[in-house]
């Protein structure tokens, strides 16, 4: 797939079996295609709190600074004993994998991607950088205040970096694209929830990565065409139903090890997979506010989630609607947020009988370890016969 081909409208930029996997993988020929031809600015982003909505609004495209790992000789000099991602960005920035990028915002959140986000200013002074303070504590009373001014404040900064005002017209449209965008997102995602669903949990985290590293409006055009291929899908097969919660992923190689094992992947709590196209903006007049209110409002990391501790709820919410058999815990080594918040995870998950496997992993999966565990962790499980039939004749019941 040329660079060429991607920035196409439609079907077309994927080809007829819809390869959103290439897409991911030739990320870097899109973006360069994209700032060719519209001769905009490309902005990298590394935490999901981000406010992509503004930076569209000012003729941007907004790509997720994602890991990748290859030899790394670099990081060690200025990001020693970080979680293994964020090195890999840092090995892929500095080896210029993203020259493309014209500026780099982070946001109030994992420590780690900070330190990133500082390498990258002390060795690339020739970009655009901001960082956007966005509460901890989501539900405080002047939480959404503070919010709007950091929001307004990245506006004002994008003014004098780009020279073009953003106008309550073009946050409007930015705001209906990506309305429209997390719309089709969860279309696509509901159809999980059938017993044999159509499409697979790679296949779904693929799209959900290639979402956040394309123009959304062509990616709204892909997304409804592949709608209608999936209506036109016979249903997969029976097969044990899992959901990941934890870390950040950067691909869909868990999900495909899953697969191979027989199971299949139909839900994940991920910062970077449901949660990032769970709820829309509601529009008002002060668009600002309504921006703030959505990513306030946003399932929440594990970083976020410290005050009323909602995220075990929404998790067990997510495992009945979706009917799982059991729960994939993975979180990247280092991960501080996620290994503190894991203990109130573990409790609810135990309180209500559901059963789970918990494994550390960085950027790669040691890939025979985590066969062997998954295949462990399958074996254990008899699926509900509410929702598979024929399973408990496999395992030799009546």
């Amino acid at each position: 797939m040329s660079a060429e081909a991607t920035i196409t409208r439609g079907a077309d930029a994927l080809g007829a079996a819809f390869d959103f996997k290439s897409l991911v993988d030739k990320r870097h020929d899109y973006a360069r295609a994209w700032k060719a031809k519209t001769g905009g600015k490309v902005l990298g982003w590394f935490e999901p709190y981000f406010p992509e909505e503004i930076a569209y609004a000012a003729g941007m495209l907004p790509v997720r600074i994602l890991a990748r790992h290859e030899v790394d000789d670099i990081s060690d000099k200025w990001i020693y004993s970080s979680c293994y991602p964020v090195r890999d960005m840092v090995n892929q920035l500095l080896k210029g994998r993203y020259d493309y990028v014209d500026g780099l915002v982070n946001v109030e959140g994992c420590q780690w991607m900070y330190n990133a986000f500082e390498v990258m200013m002390n060795n690339r002074e020739s970009l655009f950088y901001h960082y956007l303070f966005l509460p901890d504590y989501t539900n405080a009373a002047t939480s959404k205040d503070v919010a709007k001014n950091e929001f307004a404040v990245l506006a004002d900064r994008f003014k004098g970096w780009t020279g073009k005002s953003i106008t309550d017209a073009d946050l409007d449209a930015a705001i209906e694209v990506y309305n429209h965008n997390r719309l089709l997102l969860r279309r696509i995602n509901e159809l999980r929830r059938a017993d044999r669903p159509v499409i697979s949990g790679s296949e779904m985290m693929n799209l959900v990565l290639a979402d956040q590293v394309m123009d959304k409006a062509e990616m709204n055009v892909i997304l409804e065409d592949f709608i209608k291929e999936l209506g036109l899908r016979k249903p997969g097969p029976d097969k044990i139903r899992l959901m990941i919660v934890g870390s950040e992923t950067w691909d869909a190689r868990l999900e495909e090890l899953v697969e191979a094992q027989g199971a299949n992947v139909v839900a994940d709590e991920l910062d970077n997979g449901t949660s990032y196209y769970w709820n829309n903006v509601l529009p008002q007049e002060d668009r600002l506010m309504a921006l703030a209110l959505r990513y306030l409002g946003r399932p929440h990391s594990a970083l976020k989630d410290n005050n009323y501790r909602r995220r075990p709820q929404h998790i067990f919410e997510l495992a009945e609607d979706f009917n799982v058999d059991g729960v994939l815990l993975e979180k990247q080594i280092y991960c501080h947020s996620h290994g503190s918040d894991m203990y109130a995870v573990w409790k609810m998950l135990r309180e209500r009988y559901i059963p789970y496997h918990y494994f550390e992993r960085g950027s790669l999966l040691p890939e025979d370890e985590t066969a062997a565990r998954l295949e462990a962790f399958l074996s254990m499980l008899k699926p509900g016969l509410n929702h598979l039939a024929g399973w408990h004749k496999k395992f030799g019941e009546d």
